[in-house]
Order: C-alpha cells, then structure tokens, then sequence
C-alpha cells in the first residue's frame, strides 16, 4: 500500500474568540496544495481512500487534492489525524484498511512528522514537515508495528521550483 501524507497550505490567523480547528486556508495555501499535488501526478498519486484531520484546514486540503486527482470518493474524516492525536491511532485507521492500494491523509504537525517516523520504524528520524509538503511511504504489511519505506517527498523548496 502506498501512502501518502499531505500537511496543509498556510492558513489564516485565528480570529479572535475563533477556535483553532475553524481556520481555512489561505488563497496562497489553496495555491500550495494544488501545486503539491500536480508536482506528485506524475508520480503516480492516484489515492484509493483519502482521510483528513476534522480541522477546516485539513478538508480544504484534502478537497483540493481530490479534485486535482480526480477522486471521486468521500473523504473521510477522523480524529485521528487531529494535531495532538498520537501515531498509533493513524495507524489502527490504516491497518483496518489493508485492501487499498493508495491512502492519502491530510493533517497537520506535529502529527504527520511523528507519523513518518512511526511508519518508517525510526523513532529518532526527525523531519522538516512544512506547509503542503507531500510524501508516499510504502507499507507490504499490516500486522504488528509499521515498517515501512520513504519513497519520495515533495518540499515547497521543491514544487517552488
């Protein structure tokens, strides 16, 4: 299974008396993102099942994606890709899905930093998870604890490009 971890494009400051999970990306974060993802189309990005932290930032995001990759799906939306959600319950969501070929997640840090290392069963691993930075790491097995494989990862250093 391929999957793909997506962080949202900037957003908009928190307005006051807002709450934190309401804020919407920017017209320039809408930008990013779609821009992440046509530079991943060639790749091959073609997710099967998209997932996305609850945040009003992270279904934008994943909206976009879905667009630009023409997924037709529902996106489904979890707590566990919530910003202080932990590893492990992203991975009982991927886990309970070992038939799809391609999984995207869109969320948010600390979360999808944690979350490479975890897949990649390198703990100590630590990665510079800015705004609309995608990646795919590929997974061959769903029992015990992830061991998976970094296969690419798009920066905005990257796609700016």
């Amino acid at each position: 299974m391929q999957v793909h971890l997506l962080r949202h494009g900037t957003a908009e400051d928190t307005r006051p008396g807002g709450a934190d999970s309401e804020r919407k990306l920017t017209p320039a974060g809408r930008e990013e993102v779609r821009r992440a993802i046509v530079r991943a189309r060639p790749a091959g990005i073609a997710p099967t099942l998209i997932f996305s932290s609850p945040y009003v930032r992270a279904v934008e995001t994943a909206e976009i994606a879905a667009a630009v990759v023409g997924y037709a799906g529902n996106i489904l939306r979890t707590e566990a890709l919530v910003p202080e959600a932990s590893p492990r319950q992203v991975w009982q969501e991927i886990r309970g899905r070992p038939d799809e070929s391609q999984i995207l997640l869109a969320g948010h840090e600390p979360l999808l930093s944690q979350l490479m290392a975890y897949l990649l069963n390198a703990p100590s691993l630590r990665v510079d998870m800015r705004k609309a930075t995608l990646l795919r790491i590929d997974l061959d097995r769903f029992t015990g604890e992830p061991s998976g494989l970094l296969k690419w990862m798009v920066t905005p250093d990257i796609w700016a490009a």
